[in-house]
């Protein structure tokens, strides 16, 4: 047993500091301040120098010195929304754990809020202004005339949306602000593509109700690839989101001779697959496609368009952190952009 005398003080150990670290890293203090504030700024082979010292004596900046130093709380607002059915909320949960992993990389946090609608949605975004207690604001689920991001942009509160602004003309390359997307349209357009090299000649679409931006997409895309080879685009169900709607609307598309169907959401599908398998249809079972990969969907073996999520995030994380440090400079980055999702085809089990 160590002597008293001979005890290790542990709160004499020297903490580190921006000037501990620069000796150690042979490099200035203010190069360990731009690595820590504005990476950018520095070399890549110098900033890995740096951040390699940092994790070894495990640094950590005071938030409070450096909110008080840059007027910034280094938080960005998401609002967490109900997760619905359980079974496309993943996409959400995916969603929210990429943005959190892609800010903390940068250097922030996210923080986490509930609201019941837009409306309740804007009033947050105006109590949390009203504090100071975040630098802005990451958006999902954008709709027609969407009201929350008139009432940030109005107030030059820095934003980025994971959505198009619906609505508009020039939806796919409109800058009324900055966007990332998924193109949804397109995952349901190879979709199609694939079907029809499989021999599927009659194939059938479950959607959400007119008005849904993102649900309206992959409808088009589904019905644009349908006109292009030729095949019927009326075999068409439009429904709210659930297991149940999807069975039931499966089932009137069984009656019609469907001989493949497409589904807008996995959820849906998943409704769809237990239609088919209670009327014994295993040929359909096998040229069923949802939407979203869920881990549900990739369980039962259900074929759906991923989308590449992580990247979305990353890039929304990246955008909005340069408009708030880099206010009067443009993006490294385009502003607003698309990417293409990616059908995983599977056979579900059981369906022969």
């Amino acid at each position: 047993m160590t002597p008293p005398d001979e005890a290790i003080d542990v709160h004499r150990a020297e903490k580190p500091t921006l000037n501990s670290i620069a000796r150690a890293a042979g490099v200035s203090r203010q190069t360990v301040s731009n690595v820590l504030n504005d990476p950018s700024r520095v070399a890549e082979p110098t900033r890995a120098l740096v951040q390699e010292e940092i994790r070894r004596v495990g640094y950590r900046p005071s938030a409070a010195a450096r909110q008080l130093r840059t007027r910034r709380s280094r938080l960005l607002g998401f609002r967490m929304r109900a997760s619905g059915d359980g079974i496309n909320g993943s996409i959400h949960d995916r969603l929210l754990h990429a943005l959190t992993a892609r800010a903390h990389a940068r250097g922030y946090s996210i923080l986490v809020f509930a609201a019941d609608d837009d409306a309740a949605e804007i009033a947050a975004y105006q109590e949390l202004r009203d504090t100071n207690a975040l630098d802005g604001f990451l958006l999902t689920g954008t709709n027609h005339g969407d009201l929350r991001s008139d009432w940030l942009r109005e107030r030059a509160v820095p934003f980025v949306a994971f959505g198009r602004p619906w609505g508009r003309e020039d939806a796919e390359t409109s800058t009324a602000h900055d966007w990332i997307d998924i193109d949804g349209g397109a995952g349901t357009d190879e979709a199609v593509r694939i079907l029809a090299r499989e021999g599927a000649s009659r194939i059938g679409c479950i959607g959400w109700p007119t008005g849904s931006g993102a649900g309206d997409d992959r409808h088009d895309g589904f019905a644009r690839a349908c006109r292009e080879l030729g095949l019927p685009s009326d075999l068409v169900e439009r429904v709210e989101d659930s297991f149940e709607n999807g069975a039931e609307a499966a089932s009137r598309l069984l009656r019609r001779d469907i001989d493949a169907l497409i589904c807008v959401s996995d959820s849906l599908a998943l409704g769809a697959l237990a239609q088919m398998r209670s009327e014994d249809r295993p040929d359909l079972m096998a040229r069923l496609v949802g939407f979203d990969d869920t881990p549900v969907a990739r369980a039962v073996g259900i074929s759906s368009v991923d989308q590449p999520i992580e990247e979305a995030a990353h890039r929304m994380v990246d955008l909005l952190v340069h408009r708030i440090e880099h206010p009067d400079s443009p993006p490294p980055q385009d502003p607003v952009e698309l990417l293409r999702p990616a059908v995983r085809r599977r056979t579900p089990a059981n369906t022969y």
